[in-house]
């Protein structure tokens, strides 16, 4: 077996692998496009969650001196 049928080997399991792209077209697209748009969707949820339980203020002009009051701590 020389480099020849080595390259030729190779180049025949690229043509190979870029035909399962031409089988699975733009579903893998869409899968991730709904996968990252679902996740999104969970992440931006769960920050609601949180950003209820949190007693630090979510304007800069609000939030002068609560770090400093007595007995206030975060959650």
């Amino acid at each position: 077996m020389n480099s020849t049928d080595i390259f030729f080997m190779t180049g025949d399991l690229f043509q190979w692998t870029f035909q399962l792209f031409e089988f699975v077209g733009n579903y893998i697209n869409y899968f991730f496009i709904i996968l990252i748009f679902g996740g999104l969707c969970y992440w931006m949820t769960v920050q609601k969650k949180l950003s209820k339980l949190s007693n630090v203020p979510a304007e800069v002009k609000e939030g002068k001196g609560w770090y400093k009051e007595k007995g206030r701590q975060l959650k």
